[in-house]
C-alpha cells in the first residue's frame, strides 16, 4: 500500500523568493528516486510563506531513503536560515 506525505513549509517573509527556488531544487531529483510516485509542490494563494508538498511513495522504505539522500539534506541545512520554523512533515495512509 502506498504512503502519503504532506511536507508544510513555512518561509520567513523576507525569503519567500529564496524559499521558493530552494525548494524547486527538490522536485527532479525527488522524483528520479526509486519509490517516489507522485511530488508536488504547492505555495498558497493567500499566503505567500506557505508552501506544501504533496507526495505519494511506495511504502515507509522508499520515504526513508528519501529523507537521508543527499539533496534533502543539503536543501534542509540551506533552509535552517530561510524557514520561520521547521518543517512539519506528516505521514498518511488511505482509508477510502
Amino acid at each position: 500500500m502506498s504512503l502519503r506525505v504532506v511536507a508544510h513549509i513555512t518561509a520567513r517573509p523576507d525569503t519567500v523568493d529564496e524559499t521558493r527556488e530552494l525548494l524547486m531544487t527538490l522536485i527532479e531529483p525527488t522524483r528520479a528516486e526509486a519509490g517516489c510516485v507522485t511530488y508536488e509542490l504547492l505555495q498558497n494563494n493567500d499566503d505567500p510563506t506557505d508552501f506544501t508538498f504533496v507526495e505519494e511513495w511506495s511504502g515507509d522504505d522508499a520515504l526513508d531513503a528519501h529523507l537521508v539522500t543527499e539533496h534533502l539534506r543539503n536543501a534542509a541545512a540551506k533552509g535552517s536560515d530561510l524557514f520561520a520554523a521547521p518543517p512539519d512533515i506528516r505521514r498518511y495512509t488511505l482509508v477510502a
